[in-house]
């Protein structure tokens, strides 16, 4: 009987509306709440029976598994189980799952009476999110007030923290110590200093395309596997990816890149960029844009194979002496340059002259991939203020395949005089170097694995503006897995990594 009745409670968004309707009409006065509620503890229950004291009738919507920004591993349970377990509290009357990624649009269709936050809530700039703004004209528009309970309050995230293994083991040992040398607040407050940065981004423009199919079996008269096609998606790779990353924090962003007049995607990759990107494109008759085209399976993102659109041939001496000119004019307005070189062609030795000996501070990452393995190597660089490649590529570059790792980062800082590297290493995490420290272990923060495509973008975005204002690397190399664990669980660059996910997981991991 008593399940019957938890299960009673817990309707569909519409029909909660039309019975919170009716309530209303009957003089009933009816109290909001909206969360996460991922781990349901005392200052939930004190905060529930605090608002059931305000009205008539307590509603409580959650927020539905795809939108909990709090990074991997969250929600520990899901909506369902969530929803059940606030339904079985006496003091609640309905529950539903929320359809939006706000309350917003819960507050204008239910309309009710009254909608409460947490104490925490009335400093309204404590909110990440901003949302609370947002909440509160919501509540107004249909005749409702906004309160606050004064109960105690607990952190969900802070308990399962401290009680859950919900990251590897490596990061919760490092996470304990982290914890004690910054907070949250610090971490976040570092990351909202580099509104006021110019960072010019320079590298090879890339469009990423992923063509969904699924396989139908082998054809009776041939030896290949047929597929069927799905549906197909275009983003915005390589430096145009690096590029939207560091805009989202960063205002003033100057994209430096090239694109051939074949097969330009012009009108794709502008309308890709952010208002606050300003472009310059140096177009190529000789090659077609680069174009990465590959074909997965859509359930598990597995892909089959990939076909390049490339011709990698070095950019024409006369370009490259545009590009320089260019760089030579406006390199000194910026207060970072990041070359995400992936050794498809733009950036020649006269570009890299430049670089060195103009920029301010540099950032540098040259990629290995199928099309340059061997060939792209930081060491085509004579110096750099910050170095962010992975593991195999510091071997390829200091043609050692066996030596310890911290050996080679030492090698390469004495060749290119550079005091701040970072070694990315999959799923062991990263190993940083500065020169006043010396080395330190992050480990990585997920165990959750969407699409490895554009995680090391992400990193660098994240990381490089940071390493330019001083910070300690092993702040930086924190931020930069935050960003990773971030981008791996999504789909290529569909969409890049943005302040307040961003914002949310750290809080998460720190509390």
């Amino acid at each position: 009987m008593e399940k019957n009745r938890v299960a009673d409670k817990i309707r569909d968004f519409e029909e909660l509306a039309a019975i919170v309707k009716r309530l209303k009409k009957q003089g009933k006065k009816v109290i909001l709440s909206h969360g996460v509620f991922d781990l349901l503890h005392p200052g939930h229950i004190k905060h529930f029976e605090f608002a059931k004291k305000k009205a008539d009738v307590l509603v409580v919507t959650i927020t539905k598994d795809k939108y909990v920004n709090k990074g991997p591993g969250r929600p520990v349970f899901n909506h369902r189980l969530r929803a059940e377990s606030i339904a079985a509290l006496e003091c609640v009357d309905y529950v539903a799952v929320n359809e939006w990624p706000t309350a917003v649009e819960t507050i204008t269709k239910l309309k009710p009476s009254l909608y409460i936050k947490g104490s925490e809530y009335r400093d309204r700039a404590g909110d990440l999110t901003g949302k609370i703004y947002d909440e509160e004209k919501a509540i107004e528009s249909v005749g409702g007030d906004i309160v606050f309970s004064d109960e105690i309050t607990f952190s969900s995230s802070q308990i399962i923290n401290l009680y859950f293994s919900v990251y590897p083991k490596e990061a919760d040992i490092f996470l304990k110590r982290f914890r004690s040398l910054y907070s949250s607040d610090s971490v976040i407050e570092t990351i909202r200093g580099l509104k006021e940065m110019k960072v010019l981004v320079i590298g090879d423009a890339i469009v990423d395309e992923y063509h969904y199919c699924v396989g139908m079996g082998k054809p009776p008269k041939s030896d290949i596997i047929s597929t069927k096609y799905i549906n197909e998606e275009r983003f915005a790779g390589g430096a145009l990816a690096v590029a939207k990353h560091v805009s989202n924090f960063c205002k003033q962003v100057c994209l430096v890149s090239a694109i051939g007049t074949r097969n330009d995607y012009k009108d794709f990759i502008t309308h890709s960029m952010g208002t606050n990107i300003k472009t310059k494109f140096f177009f190529r008759d000789d090659v077609p844009t680069v174009v990465k085209r590959r074909y997965l399976n859509p359930s598990f993102l597995t892909v089959n194979f990939e076909v390049s659109f490339i011709d990698d041939v070095p950019i024409p001496r006369n370009t490259a002496k545009k590009v320089c000119a260019y760089l030579d004019k406006f390199i000194n307005d910026y207060d970072l340059v990041i070359a995400a070189d992936f050794g498809h062609g733009f950036i020649n030795q006269d570009i890299v002259k430049t670089l060195c000996t103009k920029a301010k501070f540099l950032a540098v990452n040259t990629q290995t991939n199928s099309a340059n393995a061997g060939y792209n190597l930081i060491t085509k660089y004579s110096r750099a203020d910050y170095i962010c490649i992975d593991e195999p590529e510091v071997r390829l570059a200091m043609h050692d395949k066996f030596s310890r790792l911290e050996d080679l980062m030492l090698k390469l800082k004495e060749k290119l005089r550079c005091g701040n590297i970072i070694i990315t290493r999959g799923h062991l995490g990263a190993m940083v170097y500065e020169k006043s420290k010396g080395f330190s272990s992050i480990p990585v923060f997920s165990k959750e694995i969407v699409d490895r495509v554009g995680a090391g973008d992400a990193f660098l975005s994240l990381t490089a503006p940071v390493v330019s204002k001083g910070f300690p690397l092993e702040l930086v190399g924190f931020i930069g897995n935050v960003a990773g664990a971030l981008a791996v669980l999504i789909v290529g660059n569909r969409k890049s990594i943005e302040p307040v996910p961003l914002y949310k997981f750290i809080t998460t991991l720190l509390k």
